[in-house]
């Protein structure tokens, strides 16, 4: 490591550990009892992050959320377990990014090479977190090699704007004729400004305008929603060979602009009300015609649109919603995100 690497890796952990100093004295964000019952559910002895609404397989976003929860509920040896077999079975990239699929039924594991811009930034958000939190260089230096990867390969200019793209291979042209292709639920709006400190450049600033500004564009079909999908070719429209639907990616969206603070209640508002079926429940929504897919009546999608009524109105959060019941892996992990939250930002809605 050259001189210059170093006095400029140690002004960024100096910079880190302040931006972050609420968590250098952390105090626990998840109680021990959801935290146990998350782990039992999802948690493989392996440290794996096991999805199982999707064939059990396990993937980067998994990954980088559990060692997030992990954070959250300050458990240093949980985040180790899960941080392992990170680093060991998918950081395989020559480029320093995670590979994003790992199925235990295939051989080799890993059944897809290419990475997944929001579990690269997951990981390294958790590691930038902990490694500030619990005074650890290893996971402060880990953190840095993502965000820098994630820069030089992910971030991208296109059109005028700083974007994201979902995967380094295949979102953008000549390969994809409409690209960039992007999916705007991979800004992990509050992880940004900590990837600015690990990889200092001020693309990162301008990735949150651009993507919050295209955000605001996004008012697709009768509901005015994003797609989980979404082509910038020309102005943004629903990309070419995806079902043209505020889906499953998107419906996190609101709960990471929630946690980022970012207090655009028109936005949020409007989210809220396009997600949300005649039955009051969040649901996947076809854009074209604005109709209910799937509602979605599990807790952890039903506390989304709660954190939102949490921040826009003070509105307090149902008892349902504050109940932690792991059923399937993803909504778990949204309920245990809106819950910290809450809990540790607005306390007066619990």
């Amino acid at each position: 490591m050259s001189v210059w690497w170093k006095i400029t890796l140690m002004a960024a952990f100096a910079s880190l550990i302040a931006f972050c100093q609420p968590a250098a004295a952390q105090t626990t964000r998840i109680d021990a009892s959801s935290w146990s019952a998350y782990k039992a559910k999802f948690l493989d002895t392996s440290g794996r992050i096991i999805d199982n609404a999707n064939g059990n397989i396990s993937h980067s976003e998994g990954q980088g959320y559990g060692m997030w929860l992990a954070y959250l509920a300050n458990n240093p040896a949980d985040f180790e377990q899960i941080w392992y077999f990170a680093r060991t079975e998918l950081l395989l990239r020559d480029d320093g990014l995670a590979v994003w699929k790992w199925d235990p039924s295939a051989t080799p594991h890993v059944t897809d090479t290419n990475n997944a811009s929001d579990g690269d930034m997951l990981i390294a958000y958790a590691l930038a977190l902990a490694g500030s939190a619990w005074d650890n260089q290893d996971y402060l230096e880990a953190a840095a090699k993502i965000a820098n990867a994630l820069l030089a390969h992910a971030v991208v200019k296109s059109g005028g704007r700083t974007i994201l793209l979902p995967g380094v291979d295949g979102f953008d042209a000549p390969g994809r004729k409409d690209g960039p292709v992007i999916n705007p639920s991979y800004w992990v709006y509050e992880a940004i400004p900590v990837m600015a400190l690990l990889a200092p450049s001020d693309a990162w600033h301008t990735l949150t305008i651009d993507g919050l500004a295209l955000l605001r564009s996004m008012q697709f079909g009768p509901r005015k929603l994003p797609a989980d999908w979404v082509s910038l070719r020309r102005q943004p429209q629903p990309a070419e060979g995806f079902d043209a639907e505020f889906g499953y990616n998107a419906i996190r969206i609101p709960l990471y602009l929630a946690r980022a603070g970012v207090s655009d209640k028109e936005l949020l508002l409007r989210l809220q009300a396009g997600m949300t079926g005649s039955d009051g429940l969040p649901a996947t929504i076809d854009l074209k015609t604005g109709q209910v897919k799937q509602s979605l009546p599990d807790p952890g999608y039903r506390i989304v649109n709660d954190v939102v009524a949490c921040v826009t109105r003070g509105t307090k959060l149902p008892e349902s919603s504050r109940q932690f019941a792991p059923s399937l892996y993803y909504p778990s992990t949204l309920q245990l995100l809106g819950l910290a939250f809450v809990g540790e930002k607005h306390p007066e809605c619990l």
